[in-house]
């Protein structure tokens, strides 16, 4: 295997989480924090006491607020910032992005106020020779950052540098497949997301397990819908980037989006939700965008549409569940 240094732009739980990963199959990893205080106690107490504070850093990952520092002569550069940031995150290092490089990312979610895929974002950055790619798939970052077993795909420009990502991640009981459907892959990791707040408020309003069932099953219908206005290959929705993601996201309580949901469910408002979190939700961004391109390609997303009204209009999340039972009858497939 040849070694490689990796640049991860994002100290988040998630980047360091990949990050880890990364150190673990045997790379040179350089982890950016953009506040300097929490860069210096990283590296000096090699925990990220914020988000992952019973994971020890591995001692081939260092960590700087400088992001020239982290990036310059790098091999490859992985942005793991929320979504909302990421645009401002790769102009700041575009500079050191080159062919040889490429640019990948794990974020998940659309531009604020476009809804354009990441990858849009990217090429208009970098440049449509640089090649890119999304880390995505059912991964909870505290789990990967201690080593528990996880499989995510590499979506990708070409098949070469989704293989690549996948090459430079796998191992360690880390398992990384790749996919050159970019498209699928972005978006199955960003509209489950929305759908996870859905299930959160159905089960804080203790409505059982089949309700969870049918709006995971239902949520999924709207992604594939999304999907094939799109040209996501349906192959991607069903595999790690779509439903397994999904299903994660919507029933293991480690998933932000979930939490929110539960306590919208529970009454509480959306400000004391996050408060409680204390993290980003990105779901919360990404109902607008959704419903955005939603409306763009003409498509029909009634679960999405409750859960945007719900944190933007001020809908009940009782009635958005009943709306959603009370729908007109129609055929299961589209």
């Amino acid at each position: 295997m040849t070694v490689s240094t990796v640049a991860v732009l994002g100290a988040g739980s998630w980047g360091t989480a990949l990050g880890m990963q990364l150190a673990r199959t045997g790379h040179n990893v350089r982890l950016w924090a953009r506040d300097q205080a929490q860069a210096a106690a990283m590296q000096d107490s090699r925990i990220n006491q914020r988000y992952l504070p019973d994971c020890r850093l591995p001692d081939s990952l260092q960590v700087s607020a400088d992001p020239d520092e982290t990036c310059a002569g790098a091999d490859h550069i992985l942005v793991a910032v929320p979504s909302h940031a990421f645009g401002a995150t790769v102009e700041r290092i575009a500079q050191y992005v080159n062919v040889e490089t490429g640019l990948a990312w794990a974020s998940k979610g659309f531009e604020p106020g476009t809804g354009r895929l990441l990858h849009e974002v990217a090429r208009e950055l970098v440049g449509a020779q640089i090649p890119l790619a999304v880390i995505t798939g059912p991964s909870f970052a505290h789990e990967v950052a201690r080593g528990l077993p996880t499989a995510v795909t590499a979506g990708a420009t070409t098949p070469e540098f989704g293989q690549l990502w996948a090459g430079l991640l796998h191992g360690s009981g880390f398992r990384a497949y790749y996919t050159a459907d970019l498209v699928g892959a972005e978006l199955g990791g960003a509209v489950k997301n929305v759908i996870a707040v859905a299930c959160g408020m159905a089960d804080g309003l203790e409505l059982g397990d089949n309700a969870r069932a049918a709006l995971i099953t239902r949520g999924l219908a709207e992604m594939r819908r999304l999907g094939r206005a799109l040209g996501a290959e349906e192959d991607t929705l069903m595999g790690l980037a779509g439903a397994g993601d999904l299903v994660l996201t919507c029933t293991g309580n480690l998933s932000r989006n979930r939490r929110l949901g539960l306590a919208l469910g529970a009454g509480r408002s959306v400000d004391e939700a996050v408060a409680e979190i204390g993290q980003v939700v990105e779901g919360i961004k990404t109902a607008e965008e959704v419903m955005r391109l939603a409306r763009r390609a003409g498509v029909e997303m009634p679960i999405a549409e409750q859960v945007h009204g719900i944190l933007y209009r001020g809908w009940s999340a009782r009635k958005g569940v009943r709306v959603l039972m009370e729908r007109h009858l129609k055929p299961e497939a589209d």
